[in-house]
């Protein structure tokens, strides 16, 4: 077996990878990258009844690699580089040969993954970060499940305004009920749940935008989604809208949060 070890700013991941196919993931969470990733190897082997014995290679990626040495627990460790990982992670788990991967953790990271062709595309400070700090400026939570809860009853019609808002007339193909503005509306009645709903809203349009017009400059149609925010329930729905508009398509493979460890994975598997 080999292990991928996305190691992120507060959250480490792992992967388990044999046989071409994944068999197990986990996260922790850690503030010290040696120890996350000590504690992360630890509770895959407790988890999936492991010996060490059975791991040949670990691979890392990730903000936290570097601090790590040679091995982990005597097993020998290779660094890959995180936008190879993202890009490798995303088109193993979608099934391409070619798309833009776009990896949403803390920022936002966009690459062209063309086989073993990786190329970065760019990326942005939005991000899960974006949302959580926002969170806790506008609705006083950082609780990444409060958020979603909230937002879970909330009405964007409270928070954005919609092209019917602001036009009688369409706008070429635009639809009339495409945002026309994020927190545009500044109504008074807007809870908290419309704010988390329109904060969620807003991260996500941005993301997928830019997703879209990396797509367009590399003539790409596939756009697979990576990382934590793929969790957000309301996610898929507001992707999918986008890629309906745009004429792209959305895809948010299995394992898509664990896509960069396992991607790290399959990696160094090929020449394993």
């Amino acid at each position: 077996m080999v292990l991928g070890i996305d190691i992120g700013g507060t959250t480490t991941k792992i992967a388990g990878f044999r046989d071409t196919s994944v068999c197990g993931v986990i996260s922790v969470q850690a503030d010290d990258p040696v120890t996350s990733a000590s504690g992360a190897l630890g509770k895959f082997t407790d988890e999936f009844s492991l010996k060490l014995k059975h791991i040949s290679k670990i691979a890392v990626t990730g903000v936290g690699a570097n601090f790590l040495g040679r091995e982990l627990f005597g097993i020998p460790l290779q660094r890959v580089p995180e936008f190879t990982a993202i890009g490798c992670g995303g088109l193993f788990l979608a099934g391409l040969k070619k798309a833009v991967v776009v990896s949403m953790g803390t920022g936002t990271a966009i690459v062209l993954a063309d086989g073993r062709e990786i190329k970065h595309l760019g990326g942005s400070g939005v991000g899960g970060g974006t949302l959580i700090g926002l969170s806790r400026y506008i609705i006083n939570t950082t609780d990444f499940q409060n958020i979603v809860d909230l937002a879970g009853e909330g009405q964007l019609g409270n928070i954005d305004l919609n092209i019917r808002d602001i036009s009688q007339v369409e706008m070429g193909n635009i639809p009339m009920s495409a945002t026309a503005s994020n927190f545009g509306r500044h109504s008074d009645k807007a809870s908290q749940s419309d704010l988390a709903l329109g904060l969620i809203n807003l991260v996500c349009q941005s993301i997928g935008m830019m997703g879209v017009f990396a797509s367009r400059e590399e003539k790409v149609d596939q756009i697979v989604l990576t990382g934590k925010l793929v969790k957000l329930p309301q996610a898929e729905k507001i992707f999918n809208r986008l890629g309906k508009l745009f004429g792209k398509k959305f895809i948010i493979p299995d394992y898509a949060e664990f896509s960069t460890a396992v991607g790290s994975a399959y990696s160094i598997s090929l020449t394993t």
